[in-house]
């Protein structure tokens, strides 16, 4: 597995979601359809920069082994992180969530909680 362009691609996507959620928390709530009170702003703005700093993280990282006793702590954070989340919103979208951003942002994470695991569990190349 090219572990270079799995940390690049998700880094990128992480990294567009974490500026958009950083800049944009209420116009992300109401496409949601979720009032966007202040509490719930800034938590956004906090996901937010977590994804971004996340990011930074698989970037600077996609040039290191995934495998082995240094790469290892990424695979882990990234799998448990897409594999998380792929499971809070397929669980959404059973209870009958139909947004088109929820469905898309649950085909993207389990394409990547696959893609970490079998990084996570395969010896470096």
């Amino acid at each position: 597995m090219n572990t270079r362009l799995l940390l690049g691609s998700s880094a990128v996507v992480m990294g567009i979601a974490g500026i958009a959620a950083s800049f944009l928390p209420q116009e992300l709530l109401a496409r949601l359809e979720v009032v966007p009170t202040a509490a719930l702003t800034v938590l956004v703005q906090l996901f937010g920069a977590l994804l971004f700093a996340f990011a930074l993280v698989n970037w600077t990282a996609k040039g290191a082994p995934m495998g082995g006793i240094y790469g290892r702590p990424i695979a882990l954070g990234n799998l448990t992180h897409f594999l998380v989340g792929a499971l809070a919103l397929l669980k959404s979208a059973m209870n009958g969530a139909s947004d088109p951003l929820i469905i898309g942002a649950g085909a993207v994470y389990i394409g990547f909680a696959i893609s970490f695991g079998i990084a996570f569990f395969q010896s470096p190349v």
